[in-house]
């Protein structure tokens, strides 16, 4: 671990000390999943004289609670909540419980990657973040799909998600702070595009939904709405079918709901055509709707299709 992160002590009075971490290297950012029993860890002064990669943690807590001594403040963090670490200065991290296993999600950056004067970020260092609503929700669901699809990435990919990662950390710092002007254009960008598709998944059982009632929600001309788009390679429209369309095809193959309707599952996610639905889902699949569920049950796939090729359809 003083490897993956920085160097510190850690020590445990668990007899059967049992922990794991998963690291995933995005280039400039590293993104490491954490689980561990009871345990104290300490960054010294002397530690940091020995080494510092000047970089800040952005530390989510996904299971337990833990308490954080840092830079003379103290942070009791529960699932959920957010909190930034500075490397180049002493701190103290113990969970607030001695029963059960703590879960972090850990992103890592150079100092110099943060557009945010370090003045401002000292601020929030220690400061525990909600993440119950807004950009503090929306960064805790994308950290943590992000920590379970670390399997098929390729290097431009995990380039291209490290700075959407860093970009998302900042704006979430910014809003707290109430700078989010001090950002880049282009982390304002994608902070508002990170937005967008948040508002648009908790909206698509509704088939009223329309990229005129996206821009309007978010106070943006239709114009710029599509721009925003162009770099996701679809329209407004495509991008939203093609996300109701996975969520059908994620309840089609869940064994869970076998004894529910095809035409049921696709008006839950704003399909209100059987006939139209069914051509979208062959065309994306290559397999009508019925079939799929067959074959996905008969394989016992859960989440991912094995030998239905998605096709495009933008």
């Amino acid at each position: 671990m003083a490897k993956a992160l920085v160097p510190a002590s850690i020590c445990s009075d668990d007899p059967d000390f049992r922990a794991k971490a998963r690291l995933a290297d995005l280039g400039v950012a590293q993104l490491t999943s954490i689980s561990y029993p009871a345990l104290t860890v300490c960054r010294t002064p002397k530690l940091i004289r020995q080494s510092d990669p000047e970089q800040y943690q952005a530390c989510l807590t996904v299971r337990g609670g833990m308490r954080l001594d840092h830079l003379a403040r103290t942070a009791i963090l529960h699932g959920g909540d957010l909190v930034v670490y500075d490397s180049s200065r002493p701190f103290q991290a113990q969970p607030t419980s001695g029963e059960g296993t703590v879960e972090h999600i850990v992103v890592q950056f150079p100092k110099a990657l943060c557009p945010l004067p370090e003045k401002e970020i000292t601020r929030l260092i220690a400061v525990g973040l909600p993440g119950r609503d807004g950009l503090g929700r929306l960064l805790s669901r994308y950290l943590r799909e992000l920590a379970l699809g670390q399997s098929d990435r390729s290097p431009a990919d995990s380039s291209r998600l490290a700075a959407i990662t860093v970009d998302l950390v900042m704006a979430r710092l910014a809003h707290e702070l109430e700078a989010e002007r001090s950002l880049l254009p282009e982390g304002r960008q994608q902070a508002l595009l990170a937005r967008i598709h948040d508002f648009i998944a908790r909206r698509l059982p509704d088939p009223r939904l329309t990229p005129e009632n996206v821009a309007d929600a978010h106070q943006i001309s239709l114009r710029y709405l599509y721009k925003l788009f162009q770099a996701e390679g679809l329209t407004v429209a495509g991008w939203i079918r093609n996300q109701r369309l996975e969520r059908c095809r994620r309840d089609l193959a869940d064994p869970r709901l076998r004894e529910r309707s095809i035409n049921a599952i696709a008006t839950r996610w704003g399909f209100g055509d059987a006939a139209h639905f069914s051509r979208l889902f062959r065309a994306t699949y290559g397999l009508p709707p019925r079939d799929y569920r067959h074959l996905a049950h008969s394989e016992g796939m859960r989440e991912r299709p094995t030998s239905v090729h998605r096709r495009s359809t933008t």
